[in-house]
C-alpha cells in the first residue's frame, strides 16, 4: 500500500512512525499466547491487530511480552484468536503501578525499561545477553504485579514448550533460573535499600 494512503488513514490519528501490535493467532502449540513487537509505520492484516498508544510505549511493550501478562492472557482465550475484545479485557498495570514500583534502580524505571526494551527491539546479537535482558523485564513484570517467587515458580513451569526447549538445549530450565535470579535480585535490592545489580554482573566480577 502506498505510503500515502496510509498518512490519509491515519491523518489526525497517529503520527508516530511505529505501532504496537499482536498476532491475532494464538494456538496451545505455540510457544506464548500473547506473540507481541514493535512494527514500523506500514499496512497490516488483519492477523496482525495495531494498538497507537498515548503514552508508555515501553512500558506496555515490557508487559504484553512478559510471561505474566502471557499467563493471564492463557485464563482469558477459549480459542485460537486474540481479537481486541479479548486484549482489551487483559490485565495491563496502570502507569501509577509503574510509579509505585520500589525497587532502587540505577535511573528512572522509565528509562530503565526503555533501555532494555530498545536493546531488544535492536536484535541483541549475543542469544545469552538477549535472553537475560529479557529476565530482567520478566522479573521486574512480576514485581509490579505483585507475585511472590512461589507464584513466579508456578507461572513459569505453565510454560511447558519453553521449559521443554531449555532442557533439550541447555539441560535446564534456563529462563525460570534467568528470571528468579533477577527477581531474587530485585527483591533483596528492595528490602536493603542497595541499587539493583544484575545477579549475572555479579557472578563475573566474583
Amino acid at each position: 500500500m502506498a505510503e500515502a494512503e496510509i498518512d490519509r488513514k491515519l491523518d489526525g490519528r497517529w503520527d508516530q512512525r511505529w505501532f504496537l501490535g499482536w498476532r491475532d493467532i494464538c494456538r496451545a502449540t505455540d510457544v506464548r499466547t500473547v506473540i507481541t513487537t514493535q512494527v514500523p509505520r506500514l499496512a497490516y492484516g488483519d492477523k496482525w491487530l495495531l494498538a497507537m498508544p498515548s503514552r508508555g510505549r515501553d512500558e506496555l511493550q515490557a508487559t504484553w511480552a512478559s510471561f505474566v501478562f502471557d499467563y493471564a492472557s492463557r485464563q482469558k482465550i477459549g480459542g485460537t484468536a486474540m481479537k481486541y475484545f479479548t486484549f482489551m479485557q487483559l490485565p495491563v498495570p496502570l502507569p501509577v503501578h509503574f510509579e509505585s514500583t520500589t525497587i532502587p534502580l540505577d535511573r528512572q524505571l522509565r528509562a530503565w525499561i526503555e533501555v532494555r526494551v530498545d536493546r531488544l527491539n535492536g536484535w541483541i546479537a549475543d542469544p545469552v545477553e538477549r535472553a537475560k535482558v529479557r529476565a530482567e523485564l520478566d522479573a521486574l513484570m512480576f514485581h509490579v504485579y505483585g507475585l511472590g517467587r512461589p507464584e513466579v515458580s508456578y507461572v513459569m513451569d505453565t510454560f511447558p514448550i519453553v521449559k521443554r526447549k531449555d532442557e533439550a538445549a541447555f539441560g535446564t530450565y534456563r529462563t525460570k533460573d534467568l528470571i528468579l535470579s533477577a527477581y531474587d535480585a530485585m527483591a533483596e535490592a528492595k528490602s536493603s535499600g542497595r541499587t539493583y545489580q544484575p545477579p549475572w554482573s555479579q557472578e563475573v566480577s566474583a
